[in-house]
């Protein structure tokens, strides 16, 4: 690489990660002014119940869009993802039921393990046999679903079924913050420093931003989309065990239609739904966002059917901004390039 290719690939990162920070600043004000105007509106928004809830239901999705932008950066989506969380929730919670002194550690460990296998079935057909990421993705999608509705039978496991040590997980708080949102933090962090700081993580940027110049540059695309997968299928499976944790009630139909949802948060958190850019710090603050206005369209008794039109604006909206933001940077690295070469 000359010094003039890496001047303009220093440029280049430096621009997005400067689109990056402005779009995930622009999800900051959206949600003050959110919070604000709703809890001036009806003051019980804001109350401590009001914000537990919001943080809690965020955490699941958080967690499956920090997986998802794994893949999404790589230029692939991953539809199958709420399939995955109905499986490992019914999965676990069903071991659980059926045999009381199976370690709970176990099963958790057993559900992450189940979402990492779905996650290589998706990898190795979109990675390895080349299947597009989304007909491989949306036939797991049904595959596994259909797998789940033959275990389930149409069995429903209760509350009242499962150990108490178990449901903790989904209620018991540490210093006052509920342990899901904590356990989806601390994935968002790993996963934030593991995309900036190793090279494996840097190479699903480069990956998505031109697949045939990540080849000519000997990364192994093939393994790379693969191990993208398969830790947003791990991360989907720890979803499962949180959902059941949470609800305690379950069935074969868990989470169904909940990948539109983490989708949604993905591309409103500023992940380039083309590849290439994007942080799951945005995404984790998308599915905030999202969560927020569903409770703030409760609070103001607004038809719950609106947060269909409201989530499909704002990705239309994500996805308009994007276009016009790359367009800014292609530019700006144009007129970059051109006072180079004088």
């Amino acid at each position: 690489m000359t010094a003039a290719t890496a001047a303009t690939a220093a440029t280049s990162g430096g621009l997005a990660e400067r689109v990056a920070r402005v779009r995930e600043l622009g999800i900051v004000v959206a949600l003050v002014v959110l919070f604000g105007v709703t809890g001036a509106v009806n003051p019980a928004f804001l109350s401590p119940s009001g914000l537990r809830d919001i943080l809690l239901n965020s955490a699941v999705i958080a967690t499956l869009a920090v997986g998802q932008t794994l893949v999404v950066v790589t230029r692939n989506v991953d539809l199958s993802v709420s399939s995955v969380v109905g499986i490992s929730a019914f999965g676990g919670a069903l071991v659980l039921a059926d045999h009381p002194g199976v370690p709970i550690p176990l099963v958790v460990a057993g559900c992450v393990l189940l979402g990492a296998a779905c996650g290589v079935v998706n990898g190795l057909l979109v990675g390895v046999a080349r299947v597009p990421a989304l007909v491989a993705t949306l036939g797991t999608l049904y595959a596994v679903r259909g797998v789940d509705h033959a275990w389930a039978g149409g069995r429903q496991v209760n509350a009242a079924d499962l150990p108490p040590g178990f449901l903790r997980l989904g209620s018991a708080d540490v210093l006052g913050v509920p342990l899901p949102v904590l356990v989806a933090l601390t994935v968002l962090l790993a996963a934030g420093w593991a995309l900036r700081n190793l090279p494996q993580g840097r190479e699903l940027y480069a990956i998505g931003s031109s697949p045939e110049a990540a080849v000519l540059a000997g990364i192994p695309v093939r393994r790379r989309v693969v191990s993208a997968f398969t830790a947003c299928g791990a991360l989907a499976g720890l979803a499962g065990v949180m959902w059941a944790a949470r609800f305690g009630t379950v069935d074969a139909t868990v989470a169904t239609g909940k990948e539109l949802d983490v989708i949604a948060a993905v591309v409103v958190g500023g992940v380039a739904i083309f590849g290439g850019s994007g942080t799951v710090y945005g995404a984790a603050l998308g599915a905030l966002l999202l969560s927020g206005i569903t409770s703030a369209l409760a609070v103001l008794r607004v038809d719950a059917l609106a947060q269909t039109a409201v989530n499909g604006a704002l990705i239309l909206a994500a996805i308009m901004l994007d276009r016009l933001l790359a367009l800014r940077v292609a530019r700006a690295l144009r007129r970059r390039r051109l006072r180079d070469a004088r």
